[in-house]
């Protein structure tokens, strides 16, 4: 059973940003680029996702919301930070209502950076996500193993 594997889901969120990387997040998902190739599946509900892909900076606005959408995915779960912003707040880090990257607010396993982020680099992010999100995977099933 240890070796049955499955498609990871993806939630996408954008934080405050200026919409570069969400668009660049959205070509990887066209026929172009297709990154549903590499097994994840898109959705818009965290209690089904896997992989927290993060854009724009964390705000004083959208800390709850960050944080609520990552405590709402089951265990285990990536998160990959997609634009400068999502790493460490970008152009607008100064501003004063922003906090940071999404680290602020949450752990961040992978930082895509970039202005706005290249589809071929957000790719390279999803498919290192989809491994450790594999790795996860197996580890928790050999922890339950031991458990049960």
């Amino acid at each position: 059973m240890a070796n049955i594997t499955r498609s990871p889901w993806l939630l996408h969120y954008d934080g405050s940003s200026c919409n570069g990387c969400d668009i660049e997040v959205l070509a990887c998902l066209t026929p172009v680029y297709d990154a549903e190739r590499f097994g994840i599946v898109n959705t818009g509900d965290p209690m089904q996702a896997d992989i927290f892909l993060i854009t724009g900076g964390v705000n004083e606005q959208n800390i709850p919301v960050v944080k609520q959408l990552y405590e709402q995915m089951p265990e285990p779960k990536v998160v990959v930070a997609v634009g400068v912003c999502a790493c460490t707040g970008g152009v607008f880090k100064d501003c004063y209502n922003i906090i940071g990257g999404a680290d602020q607010a949450i752990p961040v396993d992978i930082y895509v950076p970039g202005c706005a982020a290249r589809p071929q680099a957000i790719i390279d992010g999803i498919v290192k996500a989809i491994g450790l999100f594999q790795e996860r995977l197996e580890n928790s099933e050999k922890e339950s193993d031991k458990v049960g």
